[in-house]
């Protein structure tokens, strides 16, 4: 994951916080966090589904190192998801999977917030 923003935190803190956004970004379709952490987190999310466009079992590998293994419903995990669900619908579209909506500033501290989620 070389080539990311730090988004002020360590190499293992935030490997482990674009991990657990990718994964909630697949399972939930949409999420909402800071700006920072969407813009970064949208690169992430087109080069699984780049990987989940090709569907070998190498690409699938790939996407498990990224990719948390959680439940999506029964009997079907997020990576199972993204290639059998997610991965097909853009098979005639080369890039740009999702997209950063800008919302109003949260009420705590005024950070920049967005809204990012696949295109249909």
């Amino acid at each position: 994951m070389a080539g990311y923003s730090r988004l002020r935190r360590n190499s293992a803190q935030r490997r482990a916080l674009l991990r657990d956004l990718v994964t909630d970004l697949i399972i939930h379709g949409q999420i909402e966090t800071t700006e920072a952490k969407a813009k970064e987190l949208s690169k992430l999310a087109d080069k699984m589904v780049t990987l989940g466009k090709k569907g070998t079992l190498a690409a699938r590998r790939q996407a498990l190192t990224i990719v948390r293994d959680e439940l999506v419903k029964e009997g079907q995990t997020a990576v199972q998801k993204l290639f059998g669900e997610i991965a097909p619908k853009f098979k005639d579209r080369n890039g740009g999977y999702t997209r950063v909506i800008k919302t109003l500033p949260r009420l705590g501290d005024s950070a920049p917030m967005a809204i990012i989620q696949f295109v249909e």
